[in-house]
C-alpha cells in the first residue's frame, strides 16, 4: 500500500515536466550495459552522458586517458565568491547474468507498483539522473547558480574504481576547492528515515590457489593422497574462528577503533535487527553473533573474511571418482580504517605460512582502503538540517556504512568533508536480481538536491 506522502511524491513526479524528460533520459542511460568486469559499454555509457550534460548546459570533460572513461561535468556559477559542491558518481553496473533471477529484462527500466526497477536504478545511475534533474530544476526557476556543481563520474567503481586516484590527481586543482562532495548513494532505512553517511569500508580480494598434482588421481588412492580439494579447505579453515574473527597474526593491530561520538551515531541509528535480515534473506544458519552491540561493532568497524567461491574437481552430470588435482577459490577481507589492502595479504600468507599450509598460492585481484567521519563538518550538518525537510520520519546519521567504495581514495585526495545520501532502501538489492527503487524516493532526491543547491544562496 502506497502512504500518503509517497502518494504525494508520486502525483508531483508524474505531473513535473522536467522530471518526466530527465525520466526518458534514466531509461536510455540503464538499457546501456556497462560492465567494466566484462569490458562492455563503458565508452557508450559515458559518451551517453557527455551528450546529457552538454544539453543541459554544463562544460564537459571526457578523459579516456586510463582503464574506463572519466566524465566531469561542471555547472559554474556567476557569483564571484561562490562555493563549489562535487557530486561523486559511477555509471558502470554490476553484471546481470542467468545466474540472477530478474522479473523483467534487466537492462531495461521497468515502473510498477510505485517501484522502478532495472540494474543501475539504484547503483548507480538512477543517482546521477536524479541529481541532474535537480540541478535543471532549481535553474529552471532561478536561471544562475548560486553554487559551483561538479558532477565527477566514473566507469570502474564496482572494481574497486581502478585508476580513479590518477583522475582525482589530474583534476585536484578545481575538485579540492569544494566545501562539499555529496556520495554517491544512500537509503531510506526501514524505519522510512533518510539515512546519512560519512564513510565506507575498504577491501581487499584475491584468489587462492593449490595445485597438488600434474593430473586428477584415481580417488581409490583418496586415503593415501591428499587433495588440492581438502588442502585448499583446511587452509581457509585455519584463518577464521567458529563465530567469524579472523585468525590472521596482527590483523587487528592497526584497526583505528570508533569514537564514543561514532558509536554513539551507530547506536542510535542504524536500524538492524537479526530477525529482519532473517527474514529478508530467509537466512537458514544462524548468526556469528547474537548480541546486538557486538553485531553492529563488527558491521561497521571490524575487518570480515569472507569466501566470494570455490571452485574444484568434477560438477557434472554422475559420478567422477577423482582426486582433483586443482582447487581455487575467490576470497575478500573487508577492511575497515588503519588497513592496507597489501598488508592484509601479506599477513594473511605469513599465517598460512605458519599454518602449515604453504603451498596455497594468494593472487591479490582488487583493493582499497576504507574511510569514516565523525559528521561534524559544517557543511554537513547542513546537509542532514536540510534532509528533515524531506524525511518525515527522522533521519538517520552514520558515521560510516558497512558498504565499500572508494571514500577513502576520494578523501585522500581531495580532502573534502563527505557526505552520501540517496533513494535506496533496505531491499534495492544492488548487485542482485530486482534491483529497485522507490519512485517516490526517487522524485525526494530530486527535490532534496533543488533544496541543497537553495541553501548556498
Amino acid at each position: 500500500m502506497v502512504d500518503n506522502n509517497d502518494q504525494k511524491q508520486l502525483e508531483k513526479f508524474y505531473n513535473d515536466a522536467t522530471a518526466q524528460y530527465y525520466f526518458d533520459k534514466l531509461k536510455e542511460l540503464v538499457a546501456i550495459k556497462s560492465v567494466f568486469a566484462q569490458n562492455i559499454g563503458l565508452d557508450d555509457a559515458a559518451h551517453y552522458l557527455v551528450t546529457l550534460f552538454e544539453e543541459a548546459g554544463a562544460d564537459v570533460v571526457l578523459d579516456d586517458s586510463f582503464a574506463a572513461p572519466f566524465v566531469m561535468a561542471t555547472f559554474a556559477s556567476q557569483k564571484a565568491d561562490a562555493k563549489t559542491l562535487v557530486f561523486y558518481n559511477h555509471y558502470d553496473v554490476q553484471p546481470a547474468d542467468s545466474d540472477q533471477i530478474w522479473t523483467a529484462a534487466p537492462f531495461t527500466l521497468d515502473v510498477r507498483d510505485g517501484y522502478m526497477y532495472g540494474r543501475g536504478v539504484d547503483d548507480d545511475k538512477g543517482h546521477i539522473v536524479a541529481r541532474l534533474t535537480g540541478v535543471q530544476k532549481y535553474r529552471k526557476v532561478v536561471t544562475e547558480l548560486p553554487v559551483n556543481i561538479i558532477f565527477i563520474i566514473e566507469g570502474a567503481e564496482e572494481s574497486a574504481s581502478v585508476d580513479l586516484e590518477k583522475y582525482l590527481a589530474k583534476y585536484q586543482p578545481e575538485l579540492s576547492k569544494a566545501e562539499l562532495l555529496v556520495w554517491e548513494q544512500g537509503i531510506f532505512n526501514a524505519q522510512g528515515q533518510m539515512e546519512l553517511s560519512g564513510g565506507t569500508k575498504g577491501i581487499v580480494t584475491f584468489d587462492a590457489v593449490v595445485e597438488s598434482a600434474e593430473v586428477d588421481i584415481h580417488s581409490k588412492f583418496g586415503g593415501v593422497i591428499d587433495s588440492s580439494s581438502w588442502y585448499l579447505i583446511n587452509a581457509l579453515s585455519s584463518l577464521r574462528a567458529a563465530d567469524g574473527r579472523i585468525l590472521v597474526d596482527g590483523i587487528y593491530d592497526g584497526v583505528t577503533p570508533p569514537t564514543a561520538r561514532e558509536l554513539d551515531l551507530v547506536h542510535q541509528f542504524a536500524y538492524i535487527e537479526s530477525e529482519d535480515l532473517r527474514d529478508l534473506y530467509d537466512l537458514k544458519l544462524p548468526f556469528l553473533t547474537d548480541d546486538k552491540a557486538e553485531l553492529l561493532k563488527r558491521l561497521f568497524f571490524e575487518p570480515s573474511l569472507t569466501i566470494q567461491g570455490l571452485s574444484t574437481g568434477y560438477q557434472g552430470q554422475g559420478v567422477k571418482t577423482i582426486i582433483p588435482c586443482q582447487a581455487s577459490a575467490k576470497l575478500e577481507v573487508r577492511l575497515v580504517p588503519g588497513m592496507e589492502p597489501h598488508d592484509v595479504l601479506t599477513k594473511i600468507e605469513k599465517q598460512l605460512q605458519k599454518n602449515g599450509f604453504d603451498k596455497v598460492k594468494l593472487i591479490y585481484t582488487l583493493g582499497e582502503e576504507g574511510y569514516r567521519s565523525d559528521m561534524t563538518a559544517p557543511a554537513i550538518l547542513n546537509t542532514i538540517d536540510i534532509a528533515k525537510k524531506f524525511s518525515p520520519k527522522g533521519v538517520a546519521v552514520l558515521p560510516t556504512t558497512a558498504g565499500t567504495g572508494p571514500m577513502h581514495q576520494v578523501f585522500a585526495a581531495l580532502e573534502v568533508p563527505i557526505v552520501s545520501f540517496g533513494l535506496g532502501n533496505p531491499n534495492s538489492r544492488d548487485h542482485g536480481g530486482d534491483e529497485n527503487a522507490k519512485m517516490a524516493d526517487y522524485y525526494t532526491h530530486i527535490e532534496m538536491i533543488e533544496e541543497l543547491i537553495k541553501s548556498y544562496e
